[in-house]
């Protein structure tokens, strides 16, 4: 169950000095072949990370030969000495790999800031470290290397009955909003499938699951989730089952990501139905997993409702104000607008929170996922470079 559960990759992951504690924090993975076809959605932050501006080059011909991911320095606003930083990293993995530079996509994640000259020279070192320790059971050391503030690694696989499977490998805690969350992303598949049905299958996916997870409204510089696919199984599969297999694993990965959420104590679902187009429910959602009082309000196991209302009016969604129905953890307490079945009546010390927002004006759906906001988020964040 990891990044390479899929035939035809090999990773590795060693410490090469980036976290002061000694773990893993170098990340490599290759791709095999025979296809070395690919695609990668990125953030949409316009303030991106020298890796972001270098990988952006390189997906555009669809053909990957190789990932490599650090963590310990996002390598963002570091000038044109962290661009080349990144540009060395892709020439290091080139001719340690035999392959072209060009074909190589380079990521980071920690601190902005960060990558000065001892960070490349341990990134470096981090890349020689690696090559030669690549293997097919290297997934679980690589998911070790990419994780920040993560509690654990975040890992998953999906296998067909076709006998072609996915793997993957995610990392992210901190800085979830809609431009895929301060997240790295690897997914890998045996399947043949070209660069251009990765590409739609990729974004078919993220748009519903990643891009959809808002845990705490900020957006990062280093979003990017890859998908690389190696055609090892040779087998090419039913284009509808692969597109649904790639929104399972990144289902999977974003529910990772949602749990682990820095500081959280609940889960926050919210479902937002019969809108007038699924933008308008994705805008609600959206607006109300972005209302602190709300989040505070779930922290306090408060089933505050009134907040929830006040957040959808903030937005241009199509709705009656006085025709929405609120409930939470199945209990409906507001309907039509007016107090329903009492909100004592709601249980919230469960972790997990279900919200269901009812506009009653159309019939299209969305959910967004976000976290409550707690004491130690704030802590934790107020001290993240200290």
């Amino acid at each position: 169950m990891s990044v390479t559960t899929a035939k035809g990759f090999v990773a590795a992951g060693v410490a090469a000095g980036l976290k002061s504690t000694g773990a893993n924090d170098v990340a490599l993975v290759q791709n095999l072949g025979p296809s070395k076809a690919a695609a990668a959605v990125f953030t949409s932050n316009r303030c991106k990370a020298n890796p972001i501006l270098w990988s952006q080059q390189v997906i555009t011909d669809g053909v990957v030969e190789a990932i490599v991911l650090n963590s310990g320095g996002a390598n963002c606003y570091t000038g044109a000495f962290g661009f080349q930083t990144t540009h060395e990293t892709a020439e290091l993995v080139g001719t340690s790999l035999g392959v072209s530079s060009g074909d190589v996509l380079v990521c980071s994640t920690g601190l902005i800031g960060v990558g000065g000259p001892e960070f490349r020279a341990n990134v470096l070192a981090g890349v020689t470290l690696a090559a030669p320790l690549l293997r097919e059971d290297g997934g679980a050391d690589a998911a070790l290397a990419i994780m920040t503030t993560d509690s654990h690694p975040k890992e998953a696989s999906v296998t067909s009955t076709a006998g072609w499977a996915l793997g993957g490998m995610a990392k992210g805690a901190g800085m979830l909003a809609p431009g895929l969350a301060t997240m790295l992303v690897v997914l890998t598949t045996d399947a043949l499938v070209p660069a251009n049905e990765l590409d739609a299958a990729l974004r078919e996916a993220t748009r519903v699951t990643f891009d959809r997870l808002d845990s705490d409204g900020c957006m990062s510089t280093n979003d990017q989730v890859t998908l690389m696919a190696s055609g090892a199984s040779g087998i090419v599969p039913d284009a509808a089952e692969f597109r649904a297999a790639v929104a399972s694993i990144c289902g999977t990965l974003a529910t990772a990501l949602q749990e682990d959420a820095e500081g959280a104590s609940h889960d926050i679902s919210i479902e937002t139905i019969n809108a007038a187009s699924e933008a308008d429910a994705v805008t609600v959602g959206r607006a109300i997993a972005r209302n602190n009082l709300f989040k505070a309000a779930i922290f306090g196991n408060d089933p505050n409702w009134g907040r929830v209302l006040a957040a959808v009016g903030t937005t241009d969604a199509e709705f009656d104000p006085y025709d929405i129905d609120v409930t939470i953890n199945g209990i409906r307490v507001c309907r039509a607008g007016e107090p329903d079945q009492p909100s004592e009546s709601v249980d919230l010390k469960p972790r997990a929170v279900h919200l269901l927002i009812d506009l009653k004006v159309g019939t299209s759906t969305a959910t967004i996922r976000t976290n409550d906001l707690t004491h130690d988020y704030v802590h934790e964040n107020s001290a993240y470079a200290s």
